[in-house]
């Protein structure tokens, strides 16, 4: 585990609590169905995401130690486009407030919800792009292998990500008239997970061209 450091848990929220797909999806799991949905989709979500840092360790392991530039690379192409997807998050942002305020179908049940929450975390491209792109800054030469640090990151990721996720859950479920009763509320969420991913994005580009 001498791969995680306060460094990599510090960058890891960073990323976790802004809201991107995952906390979107369980903030609107919240506000339209209640805590219990809610939180079910966070664990489904985390599980998905687990087993997508799992894939990107398996397979970059043996690239970055081969290729020394490849962390750079990575790097660079991971933070272009975590800027992307903040730019689009600001541009999107009062459509996807209307669909987390209108839901469509019922309330699902919770191995339903669970596996909702598993498919968003598998696929979803912010975790995707930090596991490429920011892992490789964390990796300390000397210590465990690449690939054993790397799933190592991406187990301590996919648990604060669930402790995050959930708790986003559990608030909006809590304050579902609120929340949905203003959509400019669900628009300042988004404004903000965008402006974040954007300044995480452009400072993991800075970085790996300054290294």
């Amino acid at each position: 585990m001498s791969a995680i450091t306060w460094g990599f848990v510090a960058a890891s929220l960073a990323i976790i609590v802004v809201p991107g797909p995952s906390v979107l999806f369980t903030l609107a799991r919240g506000v339209a169905w209640g805590r219990r949905t809610a939180v079910a989709s966070a664990l489904g979500n985390s599980i998905g995401t687990l087993v997508l840092a799992s894939l990107v360790a398996v397979g970059l392991g043996p690239v970055v130690t081969r290729w020394p530039g490849a962390s750079t690379v990575l790097q660079v192409a991971g933070g272009s486009y975590l800027v992307f997807l903040g730019v689009d998050a600001l541009r999107h942002r009062r459509e996807v407030a209307r669909t987390m305020a209108d839901p469509v179908g019922g309330r699902p049940s919770v191995p339903r919800a669970m596996r909702q929450g598993f498919t968003v975390g598998g696929l979803n491209p912010k975790a995707l792009v930090f596991f490429l792109a920011v892992f490789p800054r964390f990796l300390r030469s000397g210590g465990a292998p690449t690939t054993v640090q790397l799933l190592a990151m991406g187990v301590v990721f996919s648990v604060l990500a669930f402790l995050s996720d959930s708790s986003w859950g559990v608030v909006a479920g809590t304050a579902r008239a609120w929340l949905a009763g203003r959509p400019s509320r669900l628009v300042a969420l988004r404004v903000t997970g965008g402006s974040v991913m954007v300044a995480l994005g452009a400072s993991v580009v800075v970085a790996a061209l300054l290294d």
